[in-house]
């Protein structure tokens, strides 16, 4: 069983200025979740880290431009002038993408930015923060700042690598089937891949 150490940490988030804390809650959020070997452990941070920026960013920047728009959510923004009444309003954005998927209902409820990506994994939609909320102990429905904060993204992020069998990923390193659940598409991918395997050889060394 690897364990990791916060020196190991330091290395793989190294513009993160609160290690301390990170490794605190690692320490106890890994051997719980069973993420104990060089793969699992490096495959897990660094899907987190590519989600959070290091583990710094823990809600969704939305602040995009139109041809962005179109160009992540082309079913959604079909057009550049649609795409433009959505331009750099974040709120809007997360309502109109995320509206009746994932559990949430239309774009006028307010579910898209409610639920909207938060935590190092990102949880994203209505239904992942009920069922994390529900294993966690905390009602994420009613209170969805929570999944944005540092005391409970952690957890989640356990939560959500082992109620989708992350594990059996990370050791079989098929690195595009683990974004594919992380992220729901490949953004990412290649870059996921380089930082995964540079984690691995921390924690090998």
């Amino acid at each position: 069983m690897t364990q990791l150490t916060k020196e190991q940490l330091k290395q793989l988030l190294p513009k993160n200025p609160y290690i301390d804390q990170w490794y605190n809650a690692l320490s106890q959020l890994l051997p719980e979740y069973e993420i104990n070997t060089p793969q699992r452990i490096a495959a897990f941070i660094a899907q987190c880290a590519h989600e959070s920026g290091g583990f710094t960013a823990l809600k969704e920047n939305l602040n995009y431009k139109a041809e962005t728009l179109m160009k992540l959510w082309p079913k959604r923004f079909p057009t550049l002038e649609e795409a433009n009444t959505y331009a750099h309003q974040p709120e809007k954005i997360a309502n109109h993408i995320y509206s009746n998927r994932m559990g949430n209902r239309d774009e006028k409820s307010g579910d898209g930015w409610r639920f909207r990506g938060s935590g190092i994994c990102q949880l994203t939609g209505h239904d992942n923060f009920y069922h994390a909320g529900k294993a966690i102990g905390v009602d994420l429905v009613a209170n969805p700042d929570l999944a944005r904060t540092p005391k409970y993204a952690a957890p989640i992020a356990g939560w959500f690598w082992q109620a989708h069998n992350c594990d059996k990923y990370a050791n079989a390193k098929d690195y595009n089937g683990l974004t594919k659940i992380i992220n729901g598409g490949l953004f990412g991918a290649e870059q996921r891949r380089n930082v995964m395997e540079d984690a691995e050889i921390v924690l090998c060394a």
